[in-house]
């Protein structure tokens, strides 16, 4: 090679960012990711959209769906400006990048054709961002269920761009990104602490600063449409096939095991809430099952890629009592409105699961299951809730003095469809 052609080489080389490898393409592994992305954008929308919709009364179904959608719409906006920079960015100052990543990436720039995040070398680094936008997404999606039928749209629009800045971004970099919490082993396969316990407090900090609805708990609220809730369910079964396998960022054994733990533990833990339910109640309901299913999926997410098919089936059954009581007897007894059980399910479900992911993790299944203890896993998750509590609860003070949280007494009882969006919903 003649001195021309070796800096015509150097030229060509991509120069990369702390965080980035050189793309080693595998078009398996990329085929599985692409597939993954889309399977978890369908989460929330539909999915989330529908689920939620459902549940609430028709003269809001309208204004819970528009809050799916504008979460999709502001954080994918936000990802690219910063987000992803600061979630999956390496801080040239090692004791910054413990809890926080860079802003190399701002905007992607350094993001090209021939990089790859480094833990992902096989998968093209544009795709590593897509896929990892679509987790940004649903995670303050979630929180919505908590606040249904009296937040303002312009208050959750200020809310969930604040939220993925400061407590997503940095809670994701902790644990995935390179930072302090997985660098302590904390393990957490696909979001339990950084999706769900995120979530799920944030969600009960809501439901404490706003109050409840008016009428809450006198008046009967019965959902407008079941028929939503269970598609919407549905369709977050199958997305979360792309949540929990696409996270082994590989089409492998792993990602075959953690697809069927999905699948595996979403069913026990519709018989766990079921089970529950009908003995409380003495009948079972549609509304009990698919909730069950959530609640098992929610406490397989961090333990997906650690634990066998026995493990899996406990843990759903487990989180699928557990959280028939996080949505039921804890919210009457403290007397809190978590709308949809945003807490109930994915707060409960998500400590529950992140903690059983040590009882249950086999080093058969992933090796990292070696060192996998309930302590590490118990400090990881004081350190979200702690964070999370307390970063939204400022959020939402600076939502109350700038575009105002709740609507009017007048506007509650109109609904949030006609007075938030000027449309409201026929037949």
């Amino acid at each position: 090679m003649t001195t021309g052609s070796v800096a015509a080489a150097a030229t060509a080389a991509p120069a990369l960012l702390k965080h980035q490898a050189v793309l080693a393409l595998d078009s398996g592994h990329t085929s599985w990711i692409i597939v993954s992305t889309a399977l978890v954008l369908l989460m929330t929308l539909p999915g989330l959209a529908l689920f939620y919709g459902g549940m609430v009364r028709k003269k809001n179904v309208l204004a819970t769906m528009a809050q799916s959608v504008a979460a999709a719409v502001v954080v994918s906006v936000l990802w690219i400006v910063a987000g992803y920079s600061l979630s999956f960015g390496l801080n040239g100052n090692e004791g910054l990048n413990r809890f926080i990543g860079s802003f190399d990436a701002v905007l992607l720039n350094g993001v090209t054709m021939q990089t790859a995040f480094g833990l992902a070398p096989q998968l093209p680094e544009f795709l590593w961002v897509a896929y990892q936008m679509t987790f940004a997404i649903i995670t303050p999606a979630l929180i919505a269920g908590a606040f249904a039928e009296r937040l303002k749209f312009s208050a959750f629009l200020l809310f969930t761009a604040l939220w993925t800045l400061l407590v997503y971004a940095p809670v994701c970099h902790w644990v995935w990104g390179g930072g302090f919490l997985g660098s302590m082993g904390v393990l957490d396969f696909a979001g339990g602490a950084v999706v769900h316990v995120n979530s799920g407090i944030a969600g009960l900090v809501c439901a404490l600063v706003l109050g409840p609805r008016r009428g809450f708990p006198r008046d009967y609220m019965p959902p407008h449409n079941l028929a939503f809730t269970m598609i919407g369910a549905s369709l977050l079964l199958v997305g979360w096939l792309g949540f929990n396998g696409g996270s082994a960022w590989t089409a492998d054994a792993l990602a075959s095991v953690a697809v069927l733990n999905t699948i595996v533990a979403a069913m026990t833990g519709a018989v766990g809430w079921t089970i529950v339910e009908w003995f409380e109640r003495k009948q079972p309901t549609l509304l009990g099952m698919i909730s069950g299913i959530v609640a098992g999926l929610v406490a397989i997410t961090p333990a997906a890629g650690f634990v066998d098919p026995k493990g899996a089936l406990a843990i759903g059954f487990i989180g699928g009592i557990a959280c028939f009581f996080g949505a039921t007897a804890l919210k009457k007894a403290f007397k809190y409105d978590d709308t949809l059980d945003a807490f109930g399910v994915h707060g409960v479900g998500g400590l529950v699961g992140a903690v059983l992911t040590a009882v249950f993790a086999n080093q058969s299944i992933n090796a990292l299951a070696k060192d996998a203890t309930v302590l590490k896993q118990v400090l990881g998750l004081v350190v979200v809730i702690g964070w999370s509590a307390v970063v939204t609860f400022l959020i939402l003070m600076i939502c109350k003095f700038t575009t105002g949280l709740r609507v009017d007494e007048e506007q509650e009882i109109e609904g949030l469809d006609a007075t938030q969006h000027g449309e409201t919903q026929h037949g």
